[in-house]
């Protein structure tokens, strides 16, 4: 398997990953409801836009609008037998943005979950999820993605499905997680659990970590614990503050210099590919890639470090010591 990610990171000793999807596009125009991924075909200016903002803010990769272009979350709009098609489509555009940026950018093609239950308490088989997840990847690569990016997973059934799906088609991929519960994804995942996961992987992914969730600083405190038992490149993909209902839209609160002390926190906790989640535009991409440019890499932070710099854990442990679980509950987002 091409390792893409580690040849980059060799050169440039980290890389910066772009930032959200969903609230850029909101902005571009997208109602609420609404599947960004028809955009692809209906709207393919304001797609190459959402990537172009993340090219010319810095970032050295960044994700295809095919969060949810898998057949499992499209048949909620009749779509299912447009999984292929909508996430070529995403990687296509992405590409030609990409290649015209005169310098090494990669495109990633964003694989979200399917938003079914898998395992012992679920409905949907392993076969059927490995087979959904393969219709997205493959029109993924034939539309030009470098690399596949799984994201925003809560069970490991699930990243295990998506795993044998990539292998399948022999492609490279990175795969984050979520977690938002506690310190933990919603089905229980710790950031060791993650890392025992990954490192026992017939098909792993080239890089791994975490995206999304409730807030940087717990974002931040899942990667020291993933640094800790990793033998490949971390990933950290967090919001950009928290979120905030004004005037019926959803806006959040983390400010270009918030999101600069998260990225030189993020590469001094173990991260070496650096990004935003929920509401990072490329204004914060801006002062990231500055952040990361002009300063070295700092000592590890403690925990007191993070939260007095990005505010305070949403609970008192990361879920990897001997509390009660939390309560598992089923919740889909897109970032």
């Amino acid at each position: 398997m091409s390792n893409i990610i580690a040849d980059m990171i060799s050169e440039k000793g980290f890389l910066l990953a772009d930032g959200a999807t969903g609230t850029n596009l909101f902005n571009l125009g997208l109602e609420a409801g609404e599947p960004p991924e028809f955009w692809n075909l209906n709207e393919p200016d304001k797609i190459r836009s959402l990537y172009q903002g993340s090219v010319d803010a810095g970032s050295d990769l960044f994700l295809t609008n095919s969060f949810g272009g898998n057949a499992s979350r499209l048949k909620l709009h009749n779509s299912e037998d447009q999984a292929y098609e909508l996430s070529f489509a995403a990687s296509k555009l992405g590409r030609e943005v990409a290649d015209k940026s005169g310098r090494n950018v990669l495109v990633a093609g964003s694989i979200g979950p399917t938003g079914d239950i898998m395992g012992d308490a679920g409905w949907l088989s392993h076969n059927d999820a490995v087979k959904v997840f393969q219709v997205t990847a493959q029109g993924l690569i034939d539309g030009g993605a470098d690399v596949l990016w799984l994201e925003t997973i809560s069970s490991p059934e699930e990243y295990i499905a998506a795993s044998e799906a990539i292998e399948s088609i022999n492609a490279p991929w990175v795969g984050t997680m979520s977690f938002d519960t506690a310190g933990r994804t919603m089905m229980g995942v710790t950031s060791h659990d993650m890392s025992n996961l990954v490192r026992n992987m017939q098909y792993g992914p080239i890089a791994y970590g975490a995206n999304c969730g409730v807030g940087a600083s717990d974002l931040l405190r899942t990667v020291l614990g993933l640094s800790e038992k990793s033998d490949r490149p971390i990933i950290a993909k967090g919001n950009a503050g928290i979120p905030k209902y004004i005037e019926g839209h959803i806006h959040y609160d983390g400010t270009p210099e918030v999101m600069s002390d998260y990225a030189l926190l993020a590469r001094a906790c173990g991260a070496s590919i650096i990004g935003g989640c929920c509401g990072t535009m490329p204004i914060h991409l801006k002062a990231m890639r500055y952040a990361l440019d002009n300063n070295p890499v700092g000592d590890v932070p403690s925990l007191d470090q993070i939260s007095k710099s990005l505010g305070p854990f949403s609970s008192e442990t990361d879920g990897t010591g001997d509390g009660p679980k939390p309560v598992r509950v089923r919740r889909g987002q897109r970032k």
